[in-house]
């Protein structure tokens, strides 16, 4: 017990923070992580990575590197390290091991336990073998690996790990940053929610929170990047861009065919509404793909980027919708786009609430100037410089 306490007061000691709910959040921290007992001592994570390598160097994270370990006992692990010098680094190590303590699911990548080392500060989690969707998706010489069926799984597998955190989980727990290079893939090819250092408790008695913007460009919903408005519908909004993703193998934040349309959900919509929408499938999903399957998943993914949040459906009304058949789902209203203006919808004939406890109760008009200065900087319709086009999240102070 002294060991464990000893660890998390090394822990905490460099994040000393300043308000009284903040400071609630330690002792949060310092009470998971005694219950879970998930201490890594340093030098077996040195051994692991054979000194963290360079040659074992998996990438970079969003506050530090990312390297491949193998332990004593054969299981391979991922070890993200804390940059020194990064205090957005600090913020999301905090956040991650503290949301990622107690949540375990098959779809979410599982946080095996943390190391802290005088200055060194690490979290370890299991290693999964096939690497991000979007180094097999948006690369030509590997996409034919996923063959339909795969990419359905896929999509079936981010639903249902959503589901769980939205619901299912200690806290509802919104991630705020879906997108294929936060999709992990294990040697099974099941999908594994990752990276969660934005991610954010959701009250259970509130239907959105008011935030600072933080996201990646072409994922985030026009609600939240004008006027910083969060609830669950925010992931809905990004999970319905990876599913349109996944269809047709274009990335939405660079999409750049020559086409009337002005980003792939836009492209997407206007093909569903002429009865079109397999014109989006890529080319390479000819010969496995089950047609009524993609057309319900392009509605689908419609459905879920519609510019009205209380028009979304929740992600436990995805899952059923992913398990019946094409020509049952409701008719999907105009995408948002950031910056844009809607108005609320009048509801489609035969649609069910599901806003639920964590859907939006209020009827809001989105126009395409805002009062809130700091998030309007980062709409995803301008050259804001906080926006990179590659689709990078932007990182704000």
């Amino acid at each position: 017990m002294n060991k464990s306490l000893n660890f998390l007061q090394n822990l905490i000691k460099p994040f000393k923070l300043r308000s009284s709910k903040e400071g609630q959040n330690e002792e949060d921290l310092e009470k998971i992580a005694q219950q879970e007992q998930k201490l890594f001592p340093f030098e077996t994570l040195v051994a692991a990575t054979k000194d963290f390598h360079p040659t074992h160097k998996l990438g970079e994270g969003g506050f530090g590197p990312v390297f491949k370990g193998k332990l004593e006992d054969g299981r391979e692990i991922a070890v993200k390290k804390l940059s020194h010098s990064s205090n957005q680094g600090k913020k999301e190590f905090m956040n991650e091991a503290k949301l990622l303590a107690r949540v375990q699911h098959r779809n979410v990548v599982n946080l095996l336990g943390y190391c802290v080392h005088g200055v060194e500060k690490l979290l370890v989690y299991e290693y999964v073998s096939n690497e991000s969707l979007d180094k097999l998706l948006f690369k030509s010489n590997r996409r034919e690996e996923l063959d339909w069926k795969r990419r359905y799984d896929i999509i079936v597998g981010i639903a249902r790990g959503l589901l769980y955190l939205h619901e299912d989980s200690h806290n509802c727990i919104i991630h705020r940053d879906i997108k294929a290079s936060n999709i992990l893939l294990d040697d099974k090819w099941v999908p594994k929610i990752a990276d969660f250092g934005m991610a954010r408790l959701f009250p259970e008695d509130q239907t959105h929170v008011n935030t600072r913007v933080a996201g990646t460009n072409g994922y985030m919903a026009p609600e939240y990047v004008m006027h910083g408005h969060l609830s669950v519908k925010a992931d809905v909004f990004s999970f319905g861009v990876l599913v349109l993703e996944l269809i047709s193998s274009q990335r939405n934040s660079s999409f750049n065919l020559q086409v009337d349309a002005q980003n792939l959900i836009d492209w997407a919509y206007k093909l569903y509404k002429k009865d079109r929408s397999l014109e989006i499938m890529d080319p390479t999903l000819a010969s496995s793909a089950a047609t009524d399957q993609v057309k319900m998943c392009i509605q689908i993914g419609l459905l879920c980027t519609q510019g009205d949040p209380q028009l979304r459906p929740v992600m436990r009304r995805v899952v059923v919708m992913l398990s019946k058949k094409h020509g049952t789902l409701e008719e999907p209203t105009r995408p948002g786009v950031p910056g844009s203006r809607y108005r609320r919808s009048r509801r489609p004939p035969g649609l069910s609430t599901t806003s639920g406890p964590s859907g939006d109760s209020e009827s809001q008009t989105f126009e395409s100037t805002s009062h809130r200065t700091n998030t309007t900087s980062a709409t995803a319709s301008t050259s804001s410089p906080a926006l990179d086009p590659r689709g990078k999240r932007p990182m704000l102070s």
